[in-house]
């Protein structure tokens, strides 16, 4: 699954900020950035509960700046 967003009241778009972010669903977000970072990968939020509910998300940042999320459930 992935999810597009969009910048209200953006008229101009740069590098690293044509869109909010993207997010994309995986089996284990904690296990996901376990492997990111092994890799060098930049994290931005580490992986944790949101605030209410069982969703589990972390961010993020690919190489030119723009934001990803992943969204798990508490197993």
């Amino acid at each position: 699954m992935i999810e597009l967003t969009y910048n209200w009241g953006v008229s101009e778009y740069q590098l690293g900020n044509a869109y909010g972010h993207i997010a994309i669903e995986v089996d284990d977000v904690y296990a996901a950035c376990t492997a990111i970072k092994a890799k060098g990968g930049r994290i931005v939020r580490d992986a944790g509960p949101m605030n209410a509910g069982t969703t589990i998300i972390a961010f993020i940042a690919d190489p030119d700046g723009y934001m990803i999320e992943l969204i798990g459930h508490k197993g």
